[in-house]
This record gives structure tokens, sequence and C-alpha cells, in this order.
């Protein structure tokens, strides 16, 4: 999942998006409204925490151009305003969610992995492919009911694919989807990353590498 985190104190933009990072999200940071909303139009994001008293550009222009040009991304809006006017204003702005300052780092997460599974197609929580079972809830992953421990990325790679549901996936959408907007397009960090988890799981072929194209899960046989 892709989210931007666009928060004017640093220390707390910082402190969301290390978090978010570890539960296996690709995070990108803006300080100010006119940054978040250049980053929106440059990448596609899944969820925007957005932060409602921006400089810059105020938050509730940011979100208004969100809705107006039809990004897919969800907004769950940030404040330290509380107050039920302040969320139903918020709401009507076209936020989807709406959280007060100080919140539970624990409801932050699952708020925007509800909002995540809006932005995109449809998946399961619990997802299967032959013996491998991916919890999205738990973040954890099985095998033949064995536990494998799994990096973030790792974790994020392996998630895409299984959504794929046998289908290609390139190098290039898991850069955008599991990294974030520092990562070097040349780099060879999937390819890295991809010999990682196959080395994790008792079938390393199961990930099957489809040349000029990109990775794609085996097809199970009936």
């Amino acid at each position: 999942m892709r989210v931007l985190v666009a928060e004017d104190e640093p220390v707390l933009a910082a402190f969301i998006a290390e978090g978010l990072r570890q539960q296996a999200m690709a995070v990108d940071i803006a300080h100010d409204g006119l940054t978040a909303a250049q980053k929106l139009a440059a990448d596609e994001y899944d969820v925007v925490v957005l932060d409602r008293d921006l400089p810059g550009q105020h938050g509730d222009d940011v979100c208004r151009e969100i809705v107006a040009d039809g990004l897919r991304a969800r907004v769950l809006m940030l404040t330290a305003m509380g107050d039920v006017r302040e969320r139903v204003a918020g709401l009507r702005l076209g936020a989807d969610d709406y959280l007060a300052k100080p919140f539970d780092f624990d409801e932050l997460v699952a708020r925007i992995d509800a909002l995540g599974r809006r932005a995109r197609p449809a998946v399961p929580p619990v997802m299967r492919h032959g013996d491998i079972e991916l919890n999205t809830a738990l973040r954890q992953v099985l095998q033949n009911g064995r536990y494998v421990s799994l990096s973030g990325k790792e974790f994020g790679v392996l998630h895409a694919l299984m959504a794929a549901d046998g289908a290609v996936v390139s190098a290039e959408e898991l850069l955008s989807g599991v990294w974030d907007e520092n990562a070097d397009p040349f780099t060879n960090a999937v390819r890295i990353t991809m010999s990682r988890l196959r080395a994790k799981l008792d079938d390393p072929q199961v990930i099957e590498t489809v040349a000029g194209a990109g990775y794609r899960l085996r097809r199970e046989t009936p």
C-alpha cells in the first residue's frame, strides 16, 4: 500500500511514516499543502493521511483537489480539533475518515488499512496460494502451518504477488507499491528482496520470473 503523510510537524510525520513502514507500507512525506498537492499529482497513492491545518495550502484545499481530480486516494484527515462540528466539516469536504490528535497508533493503522481496502480492488484479509497463507491484519505469513518470518519489504512483495492472483507484476509496480518515492528506478532492490523472499519459502520456484515482464506466483495445478 502506498501512503502519503501530509503533516507539518516533522517529528510526528517521521513517527507516523516509520511506524507505517514497519507495517509493510510504502510511505512518502509532505510538510506543507503545496508539496502534498505536487506529490499527489506526480504519484498514485492509496491513502493520504492529511493534517487539516497545513501551511502553504490548507489541508481543506488539498482534500477538495483530491475529490475534484477524481484521485483514487482515500483521505484520512488528522486535526487537533476533534469536536463533532469539525469532524462533520472535514467529512463534507470529501474526507473518507477523520481522526483527532492525539491518537492511538494502532487505531491509525487500522483506519488506514480499512481505507486502503476501499482504494484498491477488494482482496480478502487472508489470502492463500497453495500451502502459503498471508494474513494482512496480523501481518503474518504461514506455510504448511509454519510461521515464515519476513521483513516489511518481503511481506509487501509477497502481498502484491498474491493480490495479483497469478498475473505478472512488474518490478516498477513493486517499486511503486512497496518502496517509496526515494527508490531508485535503476536499483536492484526488487531483485535482492525477491531472492531473499524465495530463500525463506519451502519452494523458491513458487515465484516465477517472467523475462522482460516481472514476477508472478506459479499457477496451481488442479
